[in-house]
């Protein structure tokens, strides 16, 4: 019988140390290069050699200032600012790679359906079907306000709002150009068929877009839907739309109780449980040996910045944490920002935080889970949250960047296809056939994108 076989992805921002605050300052992180294309295209080419599926480029459109009402410490820290645009490196990357997907991070808080379709097909077309999306609401206060709002949508309307986003896209997507509407028909001057590009009339709540789509379809028709709620409204909207799901845990115990409720909500929403793929976030620290890992470990620590990253922490959670004693523990409290960040220490069923602890850890990897030690521990590490976890793949963060992704290629990639459990060639010419194995580059049947009328001209 087949070992279980592990997908991978890269995630990164673009910005100069995202997800490691303050590790801008390391001697090997080349963070501060992220405005070149130089910086891109070695990030792409170091994952496309280790074979990942994709880089995940995370994004946030506001400025982390919940911390003492201010963004002055996420400017002094680069606290995901300067924030660059995830969708620009894009074409770039492609250019350089032949099979590496890329994920870039779009808030349907804000974008509107219509252009967004029309920038995502495009990329799909020119990338030779290689994009995903990760479908986000967005948490951040100073992004509404800078975006026209008078202030952060409550939840339940963020998620309502991403609904019908999606519903719109999708009818762009999967049914306004039929299969064979481009006929490139010479002789009688006609490009496409106007009889099978039909325009989408949705009419809702928060849009009204009567289409046609902009674009003929491309490789993939709709991107690889990726999503990362984490509250139980989150959790339905993933069951219901994501082909891949991102998460950050503390544990073994904590991700097989994640597993197992979204998949069970992916059969409640008539899917089946291995239609999404679950990827844990996983920080990995190597050493040529244990004690060097940990040595490793404590160092980089050392790099990370207080203030920094109790401003990411206060952003990510919606509460401003210079109000508290460091020595004091979080406490289990409902957010409208991201609570899962907050559940990660508020509800962690095996240690009680101080918010002192909570920052340090937070401060490396977004508080993610550590595997720190040999090539050979954390390769074990990653074969026992696979089986034992049902995890189907990693995102793999970073401490300093891109090193991180170089030191996991060259010495964590070979000990898991030694061990007969992850590729050594890429299998599809698209990146949901190399996600969901080849012949499969379009959306399953069962996908609710898929049980939209097709539009009635």
């Amino acid at each position: 019988m087949m070992k279980k076989q592990i997908h991978l992805n890269g995630f990164i921002q673009n910005s100069p140390s995202p997800h490691s605050t303050g590790l801008w300052k390391h001697e090997k992180d080349r963070g501060t290069s992220h405005n070149s294309l130089s910086y891109w295209i070695e990030a792409a080419q170091t994952l496309e050699r280790g074979k990942f599926d994709a880089m995940f480029i995370a994004d946030v459109l506001g400025t982390y200032s919940v911390y003492e009402n201010s963004h002055d410490a996420a400017v002094r820290g680069a606290v995901q600012l300067p924030a660059h645009d995830p969708l620009i490196p894009i074409s770039a990357m492609a250019a350089v790679t032949e099979n590496l997907g890329f994920a870039p991070t779009i808030s349907t808080t804000y974008a509107q359906p219509y252009s967004l379709a029309r920038q995502l097909s495009t990329l799909d077309h020119l990338t030779g079907g290689r994009v995903a999306w990760n479908v986000v609401t967005s948490y951040l206060e100073s992004e509404a306000v800078n975006l026209g709002l008078s202030g952060r949508l409550p939840k339940e309307l963020r998620y309502d709002r991403a609904d019908e986003f999606l519903q719109v896209v999708y009818k762009l997507w999967e049914h306004s150009w039929e299969k064979d509407a481009v006929i490139y028909d010479r002789e009688n001057d006609a490009f496409a068929d106007p009889d099978k590009v039909h325009s989408i009339k949705h009419e809702g709540e928060f849009f009204n877009v009567p289409g046609p789509h902009l674009v003929e379809p491309s490789p993939q028709r709709t991107p690889v839907l990726f999503q990362a709620g984490s509250s139980p409204k989150g959790r339905d909207f993933a069951a219901k739309h994501a082909e891949a799901v991102f998460t950050k845990n503390h544990s073994l115990d904590g991700l097989k109780l994640y597993t197992a409720d979204i998949r069970k909500r992916a059969r409640v929403q008539g899917r089946n449980s291995g239609d999404i793929l679950i990827f844990p976030m996983v920080l990995p620290i190597i050493g040529s040996t244990e004690e060097e890992a940990y040595a490793k470990y404590e160092e980089l620590t050392n790099h990370v910045s207080y203030e920094g990253t109790a401003s990411l922490l206060s952003g990510h959670t919606g509460i401003d944490f210079s109000q508290f004693d460091p020595d004091q523990y979080i406490e289990d409290i409902e957010t409208d920002a991201m609570q899962g960040n907050l559940d990660m220490y508020g509800k962690d069923p095996n240690k009680k935080w101080t918010l002192r602890e909570a920052i340090k850890n937070h401060g490396l990897g977004n508080g993610t889970v550590k595997f720190i030690g040999t090539p050979e521990q954390i390769a074990d590490k990653i074969e026992k949250w696979a089986v034992e976890g049902d995890a189907d793949g990693f995102n793999i963060a970073q401490t300093y960047s891109p090193g991180t992704f170089s030191e996991f290629v060259d010495h964590v990639v070979p000990e898991l296809q030694k061990r007969g459990i992850y590729r050594k060639e890429y299998e599809g010419a698209t990146l949901r056939e190399n996600m969901f194995g080849k012949g499969h580059a379009h959306l399953r049947e069962n996908h609710p994108a898929k049980k939209l009328a097709p539009v009635q001209v």
